[in-house]
Formats: structure tokens, sequence, C-alpha cells
């Protein structure tokens, strides 16, 4: 995070908010024990929380990992912002908690919400919710580590879901109020849906455009999409079928016509991956098949529209502009990119790290990636060890 905010917990309203919401077992969280259960690790490599996105007030964010080696404390993950129009990005990292962890990040109708995965002896997930691009931000807590998914936060019209690192499924409503439980852990893979799909982990929560919640997994068995609604007290499969594949749920997000999902479907030893959106969380249009090889997905995220970018392990990067139209593969992006954003008219930007510095590309229309602007963020070395 910035040099204001380096140190976990010392701005004063997180802990007054931590106290007031669940008293001294959060203070002792902060001491590495209390009732939260054991602290989640700092990932040593979380690179799928790597992501951007536009919401619908047509700002763009991403969150990238900076500074140093994850294993000596030195990374920092860090939330940037673009403003609808402008051509220049912001660090916004919410102030005053240590960001080792993770961020993970669910834009609303007219906010972004931002979780962080506990680090530095945390049990809990500090959390803040800006409605005005990062300016300002209102605080609380999830009083337990969120999963490590980049959609493990969920925002709708006044509620948020949370998917815990072990399974659990909450529902809360603005900030400061109490977290419900909708699903405990294993309950959704032991459900008559759930045990169809052979749920092995579930890996992302959202809203369907009518408000119902939604959970995704990934299945075990061949043919079936592990998105289940729920109904009541119960959950329903209302995935897309895509026969004689072992199918992950990589990504499920709000776009603005709906949800979208990126799915990874596995045979033999080859992978592919298919975009799939929705408009009413139940029937699905579900793009061709980008056969990636074993190429694993670094980093994803979303642009307006309906559009979606992957960036695998090995450099390349692919981009689908929405429901029926194609994937199809951008140029290299630049050494160092860390994720891509979707940029005015339909262009892309490629965001790349290299320890404390940021630098913007943007693609033209001729193919290649010409720098827009560098960014420094003062990362202090050694400061959460």
């Amino acid at each position: 995070m910035t040099a204001r905010a380096r140190h976990p917990w010392r701005n004063w309203r997180w802990l007054m908010m931590a106290a007031s919401v669940t008293g001294t077992a959060v203070l002792a969280g902060c001491a590495g024990g209390g009732s939260g259960g054991t602290a989640a690790p700092a990932p040593a490599g979380t690179a799928s929380l790597v992501t951007s996105m536009t919401t619908a007030n047509g700002a763009t964010w991403a969150i990238v990992a900076m500074g140093g080696s994850a294993a000596g404390a030195n990374q920092f993950w860090e939330l940037f912002a673009r403003a609808a129009a402008s051509d220049r990005w912001e660090l916004v990292t919410p102030p005053g908690v240590a960001s080792n962890g993770g961020l993970v990040a669910a834009g609303g109708p007219a906010t972004l919400s931002v979780a962080f995965r506990p680090s530095q002896g945390l049990t809990f997930s500090p959390l803040a919710v800006t409605s005005d691009a990062g300016k300002t931000w209102r605080t609380g807590l999830i009083d337990a580590p969120v999963a490590s998914d980049p959609d493990a936060l969920a925002a709708g019209a006044g509620a948020m879901l949370a998917l815990l690192g072990d399974g659990t499924v909450e529902q809360g409503g603005t900030v400061g109020a109490s977290w419900t439980r909708l699903a405990a852990p294993g309950a959704i893979a032991s459900s008559a849906a759930g045990r169809q799909c052979h749920v092995t982990s579930l890996t992302a929560v959202a809203y369907a455009p009518s408000g119902t919640p939604l959970a995704a997994a990934s299945c075990a068995r061949p043919g079936i999409t592990g998105i289940f609604a729920r109904s009541g007290t119960a959950w329903q499969a209302v995935g897309p079928v895509l026969a004689a594949h072992q199918v992950t749920v990589l990504r499920l997000t709000a776009i603005a016509a709906g949800d979208l999902a990126l799915l990874q479907a596995r045979a033999g030893s080859g992978a592919t991956l298919l975009a799939a959106w929705t408009s009413d969380g139940t029937r699905w249009t579900v793009s061709a098949p980008l056969a990636v090889g074993s190429g694993e997905v670094a980093a994803s995220g979303t642009g307006s529209r309906g559009a979606a970018w992957v960036l695998l392990a090995d450099g390349r990067a692919y981009e689908v502009s929405g429901p029926g139209s194609a994937w199809r593969r951008l140029p290299s992006p630049p050494s160092g990119t860390a994720a891509l954003a979707a940029g005015p008219g339909d262009a892309y930007e490629a965001l790349a790290v290299a320890s404390g510095k940021l630098t913007v590309y943007r693609l033209s229309p001729a193919g290649a990636w010409g720098k827009l602007q560098t960014l420094s963020v003062p990362v202090q070395y050694g400061s959460s060890s």
C-alpha cells in the first residue's frame, strides 16, 4: 500500500469499527488469536487475484501486486482506478490495513467494495466501500477470511455476498450490518445439485439480475457447469451444459446486462476457455471454445458491454467482446504486464509492474502498444515483517 498506511490496523477508524462490531475477540485476533479461527496465510502465488473491471458508472478498476517477494512480506496489493472521462490512472488503495494477503473487489450499481485477505496475523477480512471513485471509503469487516478467488465478493442492490476460505457463503447488507450464513462449509457440495456436479471446491459468488444469490464451483463430473442459485433454503443447478468436459468456473461476475462466467473445460491433457453470459441467471449464451493447451490463466477481467479478457502465464493474451463474438488473440503485451484493462473506444491497456512502478500501455488500432503513463508507488520494504 502507500506510505500513509503501510502497517496493519494503524488507522484508528478501522480498529474502532472492529472493536464495536465483534468485541474483544477481534482485538485478540490482531495478535493472532480470537474466535475467528487460524489466520489465513498470505498466499505465495495468488496470481488469479490480478484483475480489472469496468463498473456501471464507466470507471475502470485494476488490482495488481507490487513491491517484492510475497514470501518476505514485501508484496503489497494495490487498487488503481481510471475515471470514465479520463486517460489517467490513480492509486486508490483503501488506507489503514496491510494488503499483503491480496485484495478482492466487487462492483455494485454505484459503488466499489474491496475486501482485504488476511495477513500479518489477522483472522478476518477488513472491508471498504467507495461511492466516489476511491476518494473516500466507508469501512467495515467480514469476521472471517474471504477466499483467495477474484469473485469471492459480490455486490448487489443494498447487499453483499462473501465466499469465505472454508467454503462458507454469507450475505450482508450495508457496511457495518451483520452477516447471515447462506451456506455452511460443504452444504452446496452435499446438496442434490452439488452431488450431481461432484463439487470439488467453490470458486465465486454473484447476484443474478433478479437479486438471487449465485455460487460457482469446480465440478469433477463431466458435462456439468457448477453454477448454483439459492431457492428458499436450497441450491439449484443453473449453469450451462458442456458435454464431455470437466468444468471449473474461474470467474462469475456481474456486468451491465447480467452476469458473465469464465469457464475452464478440460478433456484429456488439454484445456479450453469459454465465456458465458446470462441476462436472467438461468439461460446462457456460450462462446466458442478457446484452446489454450496447458496454458494457465494468470489474470482475467471484464470490460464494458460484456467484454472479457484473459492473460495466460506464458504471456498470451485474448479477449472476447461480448455475447455472440469469438475470442481473438491480442498482440503480445509489453514485458512485465500483470493485467489488462478495457480502455476508451474499445482499446485495451496493459498494466506492467516493476517493483514499485506501474507503467500503462495502450494498444493502437495498428496493433502496437504505446506507453501512456507511469506511476510510482512508495513501497516501504520490510515494513510488514
